[in-house]
């Protein structure tokens, strides 16, 4: 049945303009393309392509290093990987900065101190933070019962200073 009422047409007139119009937007995006990923912009590394190195000095499979940026040997900021492998630890030791630690994955077992002491330290799971303090005297690692690596990812301001408390012994632990 056609409205007969003064202004009706009108109404519709309105109300189909209203429809073309708000579906105009959609209509266009589909037409559009946004632009590709520029790699000199945007760097991506899939995990099978980051640079995984063995810790120099420590036994193998014990600690993995992977640089992403910076140096923690040089200057300014840097963000880096470290894979601890179960059974093994740091010695107790110092920085001269701050670090700031992400667990990725596994259980990193942390604790402070001057005294190595494995039975005493914390578990942390994925997705907890850690912050060392600079010039605390701290350890870490994934203790043997471990069932996986733990993967900890470290961001702070370089040069760090690593200085082990006592430097007669190598900077890593077999537990």
């Amino acid at each position: 049945m056609m409205d007969m009422r003064p202004g009706a047409e009108a109404n519709r007139r309105d109300l189909l303009a209203a429809s073309l119009f708000g579906a105009l937007p959609l209509l266009l995006a589909e037409a559009a393309q946004a632009s590709p990923l520029n790699p000199a912009q945007t760097i991506i590394l899939s995990p099978d392509a980051l640079p995984w190195m063995p810790t120099k000095g420590y036994p193998e499979r014990s600690a993995d290093r992977c640089a992403l940026t910076g140096d923690i040997n040089g200057t300014g900021l840097y963000y880096t990987l470290i894979r601890w492998w179960p059974g093994y630890m740091s010695a107790p030791h110092t920085y001269t900065t701050d670090r700031f630690c992400m667990i990725l994955s596994g259980t990193w077992w942390c604790n402070s101190g001057p005294d190595f002491d494995p039975a005493a330290c914390v578990p942390v799971k994925a997705g907890s933070f850690v912050r060392r303090v600079a010039g605390t005297p701290h350890y870490d690692g994934v203790v043997r019962d471990g069932s996986e690596p733990a993967v900890i990812a470290i961001c702070g301001v370089a040069p760090v200073n690593y200085a082990l408390i006592d430097p007669s012994q190598p900077g890593w632990r077999r537990v």
